[in-house]
């Protein structure tokens, strides 16, 4: 007796193509709301190396970890790691308990919050507990080697140039990653000498494979209220520079 095992593969392809077709359906679709938005995707489209510089609420992050999603979606990455660096803004925050994804959980709030949106927040547990979404501090990254990942580094004002340079070189084949921050928001002291940040762009410019992108105070699109103090801060720098 001889099985017809092609229809039986065929069948089994093509319902393992309707799973992956409704769980892609399952990512909300996002658009960009403004040039710069557009420019940023396309480059993170176009590009091994995408960095970000812009302020608060220009959607840096945001469409950074939707990027991410649609090349697992699309099982062009197989994982998505996602790191920042754990730096408090202003205040100590002491013993934090529970293990590393606790502990690390205050500083990555802002990705939980895009991962549950763009795909709900029992899938993104279950992604983050299947190991496809690893979470973890900017320390943890030294001495690995990643391939076919999509990498986030998230508030990268934080990070120096040095810690810059250790991610950059964790790429390996097949990957992707993504740099964004707000130069004018670093955490470290005496940033304006210590933030890689300001160093990156002009170290980086030249170089095939890497898009740089720069948000203004007109990209924003959390809220008027937050343009309006954004340009009160410019306002107020310049004229403490001057």
């Amino acid at each position: 007796m001889v099985r017809n095992t092609s229809k039986k593969n065929s069948s089994k392809r093509n319902d393992e193509k309707a799973l992956r077709d409704k769980t892609f359906r399952q990512l909300q679709k996002v658009r960009p709301r403004n040039d710069n938005q557009k420019k940023y995707l396309e480059s993170i489209e176009n590009n091994t190396v995408t960095i970000g510089l812009g302020p608060a609420g220009s959607g840096k992050t945001y469409l950074a970890v939707y990027e991410a999603l649609l090349h697992h979606w699309a099982k062009e990455k197989k994982r998505m790691i996602i790191t920042r660096p754990a730096i408090e803004a202003g205040e100590k925050l002491g013993f934090l308990p529970g293990d590393m994804l606790d502990k690390l959980d205050p500083y990555m709030r802002p990705i939980y919050d895009a991962l549950f949106d763009l795909i709900g927040i029992q899938q993104a547990k279950e992604k983050i507990e299947r190991g496809y979404i690893e979470v973890a501090p900017l320390a943890y990254m030294r001495g690995r080697t990643f391939n076919n990942c999509f990498i986030i580094l998230d508030e990268a004002q934080n990070a120096t140039i040095e810690q810059l340079k250790m991610v950059l070189t964790r790429v390996g084949e097949g990957c992707k990653i993504v740099i964004d921050g707000d130069p004018g928001q670093s955490d470290l002291p005496g940033y304006k000498k210590e933030s890689g940040l300001y160093l990156l762009k002009s170290i980086l410019s030249n170089i095939p494979a890497v898009g740089i992108v720069e948000f203004d105070r007109q990209d924003i699109v959390r809220s008027q209220i937050v343009i309006d103090i954004v340009k009160a801060f410019e306002e107020y720098e310049d004229n403490e520079s001057n």
